[in-house]
């Protein structure tokens, strides 16, 4: 279980997440959904080693407190986090960034089967193997940075806003494959602003706002949480 409790992060004077706490069970998929400015990239970026927590922050993977480790160290622990932007590497090819996935030593040994699941996921990076990455589409960068980050063979998967830029069609393929992603046994936490795609992918969710979680429960309660509704479901 990937366990947050406590959890706070500041910028300087500004604490832009107060004591969050949540969690996400082994081969769970859950949400965090919230405004712009929720703190919900900073709770990402926190759990991922990217940035720093404030004393009594915790953050504990199968019991393990990770909270403080280096982002390589975290990959080595099966965390592996997509970042809003996508992060990949322009100038290599999709096959070269798709290696770069499988450094860590958690991943030697595997880097053929998993690039193989990764090809049964997104079959067009199979297409596209030998191409430079700038040369691709936002959704098939997209699909590419989410498959360097499978080939670490994590056992948590963040994604930081994976439909961003994606049009409709797209972002509703991308979901299915998240899904299929989450049968094959990879946590998910994902930050989302559709929240009807994400609802309906994940089993449960939780809502930031200003930095604090203020609402929580199955994907089916919030689905029919008429606050819910209002604010991220446009009905």
């Amino acid at each position: 279980m990937l366990e947050i409790q406590d959890l706070s992060v500041a910028y300087g004077g500004h604490v832009a997440l107060h004591g969050v706490s949540l969690n996400v069970e082994e081969s769970e998929s859950v949400v965090i959904l919230g405004a712009n400015g929720a703190g919900k990239s900073t709770m990402l970026r926190a759990i991922g080693g990217l940035l720093a927590p404030r004393p009594g922050s915790q953050i504990r993977l199968g019991g393990r407190d990770i909270a403080g480790l280096a982002p390589h160290e975290l990959v080595e622990s099966g965390i592996a986090l997509v970042p809003e932007g996508r992060g990949v590497f322009a100038q290599m090819s999709v096959g070269e960034n798709l290696q770069l996935g499988a450094f860590a030593r958690r991943a030697r040994g595997h880097e053929r089967a998993r690039r193989e699941q990764v090809f049964a996921l997104f079959p067009r990076l199979a297409e596209r193997l030998g191409q430079l990455t700038r040369t691709l589409s936002g959704g098939e960068q997209q699909m590419l940075a989410i498959g360097r980050a499978l080939m670490s063979c994590p056992d948590y998967l963040l994604l930081d806003e994976p439909s961003l830029g994606l049009s409709p069609a797209l972002a509703s393929e991308l979901f299915r494959t998240l899904a299929a992603v989450g049968r094959t046994g990879v946590g998910i936490l994902l930050v989302e602003q559709n929240a009807r795609l994400s609802l309906a992918m994940c089993r449960r969710g939780y809502i930031l706002a200003n930095g604090h979680v203020v609402g929580q429960g199955t994907a089916e309660a919030l689905r029919h949480d008429p606050a819910v509704a209002q604010s991220y479901l446009g009905l």
